[in-house]
């Protein structure tokens, strides 16, 4: 199988079809020492609860759904989500907010059952928490219970975020995903025989 690999690029890519500006391109995409993003400490101060943090917790289990919903293909995960994860913190801190609730949900489900986080158990674990929680067949809804919160903003937005990056959509034969400048002679050439 040939092998995929994601860069900042691609995450940066993911971020304009997402809507996202990013102010100082990838150089703004870096996770500091304490794992924190930048953009996160000055939002921090004007947070009311902890639990609307995001910060190296949130980034590591967003980087565990990727490594599960994400196909085998592909490398450079963890470059990529943290990447594409602090693009969404810095350009909006209400729904990082929100990001950072529907991981305590999914972390307040896995503890139900696992008496631990979801980042402290094995894949295998991880995976079958996410399908005892329903979150395979659960609609994404930002306003839903816990398994809705835990669908759209951890798997569908990963999801969105690979699929609407140059080497997610190659990776599923859109040579061209929108938002992906290609120009005329992306579509006027055969596909290639994979």
């Amino acid at each position: 199988m040939t092998d995929y690999e994601l860069t900042r690029r691609d995450a940066l890519k993911a971020l304009g079809a997402a809507g996202v500006t990013v102010a100082g391109g990838a150089a703004a995409l870096a996770w500091d020492e304490s794992g924190e993003n930048d953009a996160t400490e000055a939002s921090e101060d004007n947070a009311t609860s902890s639990e609307s943090e995001f910060g190296d917790h949130e980034r590591e289990t967003y980087r565990a759904i990727a490594a599960i919903v994400y196909p085998s293909e592909v490398a450079g995960i963890e470059e990529f989500v943290d990447s594409y994860v602090a693009g969404r913190v810095e350009a909006d801190p209400e729904r990082a907010e929100d990001m950072a609730a529907a991981v305590a949900d999914l972390d307040a489900y896995t503890r139900e059952w696992e008496d631990s986080n979801f980042v402290a158990v094995d894949a295998a674990t991880q995976e079958e928490t996410l399908r005892g929680m329903g979150v395979k067949v659960a609609d994404p809804n930002p306003h839903g219970d816990p398994r809705h919160r835990v669908r759209y903003y951890l798997v569908n937005d990963l999801l969105f975020a690979l699929y609407s990056s140059p080497t997610g959509g190659e990776l599923v034969g859109i040579e061209n995903p929108q938002g992906y400048p290609g120009g005329t002679s992306s579509y006027q050439q055969p596909p290639n025989d994979r």
